[in-house]
């Protein structure tokens, strides 16, 4: 594919689908166990398993993303299990996450015991240095406002009229200043015949209160597939989709106006990577697609994608989420987790008008804020071109693949 995403961050992508950990205001004990190991060339097809391997323990949805075939026996993952989550705490203990420092749209750490799975991020329009996010999975229809200033929630929206969640994993502000959540996942590739977006007015006062939302049915053209990526474009209010794919997903483009009552069919428009989320710049002549390890901006003009270029994303325990800030000059990136923390990028041109919508040539544009931990979504010190997430976590896969191959060999001897 001639737009293929390039290597940024890291080589290659570690899968750890349901590690869980405990610790101050985690809420309820959270699952120790690691369903997969997959350990290939990103973003192509994984590597066959070397066993055979054995079907999903459970159907999605849950409260924890669905669970997929993994290598090995019991006790091979079972031994994998402690250390693996022993290196990813260190990975999120390696340093305090910044502070805020009373500024808004700086690095910021999401405080709130209720947010786990911060999923998706979009810049208040109404409220400068807030940030409206949700949680993954079936978590509930609720939708939280946080100070970018303090890292605090300032208010909880409870969405009425919209049945039960099922997958929400996007959220916009549109140029009528309307938030929009995207239920639009689907773990199992195809499962759902049709998934939701919920439409609210942006509260004018931060209070937590409930609203009634509107309910958009939502269909793709080529059939149903797994999204992780809403975004309202700026100006016209039309909104988007990117697919999620390790072959690549699709840029679909939703009708010129969202209605109730029918279906809305979305439309493939574009290719694009394997991506966690997306936003679109303040002016809309850009668009920022984020990865598990990397990211890139692309132009957008007349509702197709142009030119793109790198962005050094930080590296971060698990990167779900990528907003603006309400001025364009920056990109903040978002974890899920406890206590996740959320990282600026400054992008080119410093939010200047037309200067977020170049693409540089290719070129790795970008360079985090600030310097807090990776594991809660700081940079560790990373330079400019990325070099410091590329040492991490090549760190983080050798630690991994030296496990498992470890446990492999006295396995063999135990049976010789």
């Amino acid at each position: 594919m001639a737009s293929s995403w390039p290597i940024t961050a890291v080589a290659c992508d570690v899968t750890m689908d349901t590690v869980g950990w405990t610790g101050p205001g985690a809420g309820a004990e959270r699952a120790a166990t690691v369903d997969t190991w997959a350990m290939r060339p990103y973003p192509s097809r994984p590597v066959a398993p070397p066993y055979p391997s054995r079907p999903a323990a459970r159907p999605y949805p849950s409260g924890l993303r669905a669970a997929r075939p993994y290598p090995g026996s019991r006790r091979a993952v079972a031994g994998l299990a402690a250390p693996a989550a022993a290196l990813l705490l260190l990975l999120g203990a390696a340093c305090p996450a910044v502070a805020a420092d009373g500024e808004p749209d700086r690095d910021f750490t999401i405080e709130d015991p209720r947010i786990t799975e911060s999923s998706g991020l979009a810049a208040s329009r109404l409220h400068p240095g807030i940030y409206w996010t949700h949680n993954d999975s079936d978590d509930g229809p609720y939708v939280f406002a946080v100070d970018s200033r303090t890292g605090n929630t300032v208010a909880t929206v409870t969405m009425r009229g919209v049945g039960e969640p099922r997958d929400v994993e996007g959220i916009s502000i549109g140029p009528d200043g309307d938030v929009y959540v995207g239920d639009i996942g689907d773990n199992l590739d195809g499962t759902w015949s049709h998934v939701w977006i919920y439409r609210f007015p942006e509260p004018k006062t931060l209070r937590d209160t409930t609203v009634t939302a509107t309910q958009y049915d939502v269909q793709y053209a080529d059939g149903p597939r797994n999204a992780e990526s809403l975004m309202v474009h700026p100006k016209t209010g039309r909104v988007y989709i990117a697919s999620k794919n390790e072959d690549g997903g699709g840029l679909y483009e939703g009708p010129g106006k969202l209605t109730t009552g029918s279906m809305n069919v979305f439309r493939r428009v574009g290719e694009v990577p394997w991506v966690t989320d997306g936003a679109f710049s303040p002016d809309g002549r850009s668009l920022a697609l984020r990865s598990y390890f990397s990211a890139r901006v692309y132009a957008f003009e007349n509702g197709r994608l142009g030119e793109s270029r790198a962005v050094a994303a930080p590296f971060q325990r698990q990167a779900e989420s990528v907003t603006y800030t309400a001025d364009g000059s920056a990109l903040m990136f978002g974890s899920e987790g406890t206590r996740s923390g959320v990282v600026r990028v400054e992008v080119e041109g410093g939010g200047k008008p037309g200067g977020s919508g170049g693409t540089g040539g290719g070129q790795e544009q970008g360079k985090p804020a600030g310097n807090g931990s990776p594991g809660q979504g700081g940079s560790a010190g990373q330079e400019d071109d990325g070099k410091g997430s590329v040492g991490l976590g090549a760190a983080i896969i050798i630690g991994v693949g030296a496990l498992w191959f470890a446990l492999r060999r006295k396995r063999g001897r135990g049976q010789g």
